[in-house]
């Protein structure tokens, strides 16, 4: 069984931030934190109090995390970034609320004492010799200790008390992963009243004060119940200390939802799969029908989610056709009114919506990608509506030549027809490369919706049943939001969001089939009215020609879809390989072109270069982040590999920001956590000097001083499909609503006992779909009881409680 948690995290705003610029402002950005490791830098919004980012996540993590925080800082161009405040969020908060976190969180100010990290290794035991009795407290080592010093490390000792006595290691100079090896006894005393042994990390410092690495308490009345206790414990904060400036920091808007998964394997999925997968073919009308209980019971803010599920489900069996057809069937046999048809958000709107974003994102960037990067880069002042024209925006101030409304709005008009030209062209020629289980999906749409509304005054309909999905819900939401749909790194600010949004607004006009719709509207849009109708003609013609499938293509739709395509990541990085000699230093680095497929990472100096070296996915053991102090960069992250000699190697590369490492590391992790040989350890420095800066081990194949974090990965478009994941979040929604299905089956039989018979097959069919469907639900549910029972025994067995 896998076990897993997953993260939605949505930072949304902060409100009454404190100054820190001489301006009287901030530039405000985030940084989020899961135990102490960033996965997250958001985009910095200049000269604010309050601002807004909307940035959101979905991140895979290791079912052992403890926490997770939002630190919001000021950047400066000068100096050192300075620390604003922090919201820490345990994972008990998020577990006791299932349907998520959304409210106003307060910053808190940054306390020593409190900024603890890391774990160490232990071994606690009772030592009775006659009639005396000893504790004994073996210090083996520590790991990830918190930087303290300005050399990027630390100088650690350990600090044991027990009973009012006190005993100290030894230093360990420059290092955040020492090994001490060393043994303290106390005399055993059973009658104090708190039998308390304390063991505290310390940073020693020649001059000012020693700081607070973190500690841990034992209980040694229950030491006593074992005799021996040893593994890695994570070292805690101090006792918090009540902030003088409480409230005065600002606070910040978050959305967070915990979901901790335990899919089971395969075989256990299977029956629901065939299920759902037998529902597509049934034509016992909805009654009966699973997927037509699923559309008629779920709830409106689960309904996006259980459609994602459903389509990612369908497309790893090659059926995502078939499931869109039959719930295309459900929305039409229910609409009267044709205009209405796909408005609402059905789960034949959400499903669609989804299929477009997770089989056609591709698509969608090698079309919308070109004139978005263009937007961006020339960042064009465009406004047509006279009641929001800023001279001062469009360069009508100082010394530059004066313009009138008339001028910049025809400056603009021809910028945005410049762009809907590039932008109508690379759609209405795309056919060839539109992925060919969308256009089978859209003709079968067309023919469906022609058929259902066959008079002549509804002959406009099947072209907008396409173009309501094509253009309303996949090609304008990307470029009004191209960072949501992957096609720029950042929010665009507000002079290109305009741009966007105008733009988006032509699309959407194009989209409705209706050329004249736009000048009733908004009137500041007629500039634009003949790219509308021109646009209007050309779409016409661009799904005729769209839908207008070969039977050898509509084949390969059968076949299962694969996402990743044959790029997963690409890009630009500097790379190092570890010699056996020689000092490492950042100016080793050097610029070579990378490129992420499913078998291997490939990379030269310059794109599709003849000349290439590449190291198989299927060698690499280990990929981590990097001590920033080794190079002099946070951005560092390390590849490990074996040779044909099953010799390690390390290549070393260094990203622009936090972000692209993050990208990097999770696209990495994400197609090598299956290999066999994955290292548990690692080093996160380097070998120099004839020992690791890290551990200050000698030897260069001592085992690593830290452990791997391959189990935390952020989502992205391209993740390849897990059937069974998917299925087992089917089975939860299904769980969730199982009472409201039983009541409708009731109904159902209800209205069946009462009405004229059917035929034997159908009736059949209606009454041993929901009866499976029961039982496949009861059967899930008692097989994730017989885990959690197993999985307790196991913990139960292996330790006890000490901690206080």
């Amino acid at each position: 069984m896998a076990k897993r948690s997953s993260l939605f995290l949505r930072i949304v705003e902060g409100k009454k931030l404190p100054a820190k610029d001489l301006t009287g402002s901030s530039d405000p950005y985030c940084i989020v934190r899961i135990d102490n490791e960033t996965i997250i830098r958001t985009a910095t919004i200049w000269k604010t109090l309050s601002p807004f980012w909307g940035e959101e996540y979905n991140v895979h993590l290791p079912s052992t995390f403890h926490s997770i925080a939002f630190y919001v800082m000021d950047e400066d161009a000068i100096s050192r970034d300075d620390v604003i405040g922090k919201v820490l969020i345990a994972k008990d908060v998020l577990t006791a609320n299932p349907k998520g976190v959304d409210s106003w969180m307060s910053l808190s100010e940054i306390d020593p004492d409190e900024e603890v990290q890391g774990e160490i290794h232990l071994r606690i035991e009772i030592c009775n010799n006659g009639s005396t009795s000893k504790l004994r407290c073996h210090v083996f080592e520590a790991r990830d200790l918190a930087r303290k010093d300005l050399n990027g490390a630390s100088d650690p000792f350990v600090r044991v008390q027990y009973n009012g006595k006190t005993q100290e290691s030894s230093v360990v100079k420059k290092s955040c992963y020492p090994r001490w090896n060393e043994v303290f006894d106390f005399a055993l005393d059973n009658s104090v009243t708190e039998n308390t042994l304390n063991v505290e990390v310390w940073d020693w410092d020649l001059v000012s004060k020693n700081d607070f690495l973190g500690k841990v308490a034992f209980n040694v009345n229950k030491l006593q119940m074992i005799q021996q206790k040893e593994g890695w414990f994570l070292l805690l904060p101090d006792k918090a200390k009540r902030s003088e400036t409480e409230g005065a920091l600002g606070s910040l808007r978050l959305q967070l939802r915990l979901r901790d998964e335990s899919v089971l394997p395969s075989s256990y999925y299977q029956p629901l799969t065939e299920l759902l997968l037998q529902s597509t073919t049934t034509n016992n009308g909805e009654e009966g029908n699973l997927l037509a209980m699923i559309d008629e019971l779920t709830t409106t803010e689960n309904r996006q989610e259980v459609a994602t599920n459903l389509v990612k489900l369908f497309l790893g069996q090659g059926l995502a056709k078939h499931f869109l057809n039959f719930v295309i069937k459900l929305e039409l046999d229910r609409t009267t009114e044709p205009n209405t048809l796909f408005r609402n958000n059905s789960l034949a709107s959400k499903s669609m919506e989804c299929f477009l974003k997770v089989a056609g994102m591709q698509y969608l960037h090698n079309i919308l990608g070109p004139t978005i990067n263009r937007v961006f880069e020339e960042r064009k002042y465009v406004e047509l509506d006279p009641n929001k024209l800023e001279f001062k925006e469009a360069g009508c101030s100082g010394l530059h030549r004066c313009q009138t409304e008339a001028d910049i709005i025809q400056q603009s008009v021809q910028c945005l027809q410049s762009y809907l030209t590039e932008l109508i062209e690379a759609i209405v020629s795309s056919v060839d490369q539109c992925p060919s289980v969308i256009r089978a999906t859209f003709r079968d749409l067309y023919r469906s919706v022609g058929a259902r509304f066959p008079q002549d005054r509804y002959q406009n309909i099947k072209y907008v049943a396409v173009t309501s999905f094509m253009c309303l819900r996949f090609f304008s939401p990307a470029i009004m939001s191209p960072k949501l749909f992957y096609l720029r790194p950042k929010h665009p600010d507000a002079r290109t969001s305009r741009t966007l949004l105008l733009l988006a607004k032509v699309i959407q006009s194009i989209g409705n089939m209706d050329a004249n719709e736009a000048r009733g509207k908004e009137i500041w849009m007629s500039p634009l009215q003949h790219n509308i109708q021109q646009g209007v003609a050309l779409f016409k013609e661009f799904i005729i020609k769209l839908i207008d499938i070969e039977e050898d293509q509509e084949l390969d739709c059968q076949k299962r879809v694969a996402l990743q395509t044959s790029t997963i990541k690409e890009g630009y990085l500097l790379m190092h390989r570890a010699k056996e000699r020689g000092i490492l230093t950042s100016s080793y680095f050097k610029k070579h072109y990378f490129c992420l497929n499913c078998e291997a990472l490939c990379y030269a100096k310059m794109p599709n270069a003849k000349n290439s070296a590449y190291i198989p996915l299927s060698k690499i053991i280990a990929i981590e982040k990097v001590d920033e102090k080794c190079f002099g960069s946070p951005y560092v992250m390390q590849i490990i590999s074996t040779d044909s000699r099953r010799q390690f190697e390390i290549m070393y590369l260094q990203c622009k920001n936090v972000n692209e490492l993050n990208q990097w590391l999770s696209s990495l992790r994400k197609y090598c956590v299956g290999n066999k040989q994955m290292l548990n350890s690692y080093h996160p420095g380097v070998f120099k000097g004839e020992k690791w800066s890290c551990c200050h081990q000698k030897e260069k194949t001592a085992p690593g001083c830290d452990k791997t974090h391959f189990g935390v990965t952020l989502q992205e478009w391209n993740d390849p499909l897990n059937p069974d994941l998917e299925s087992h979040l089917i089975f939860r929604q299904l769980l969730a609503i199982r009472d409201t299905l039983t009541q409708k089956y009731l109904e159902c039989k209800g209205r069946r006992d009462t009405t004229v018979p059917i035929s034997s097959n159908e009736g059949s069919d209606t009454v041993e779909i929901p009866n499976k469907l029961f039982q496949i639900i009861q059967d899930l549910e008692q097989a994730h009881r017989n885990f959690e029972r197993w999985e307790t025994s196991m913990n139960k067995n292996m330790s006890i409680e000490l901690l206080t």
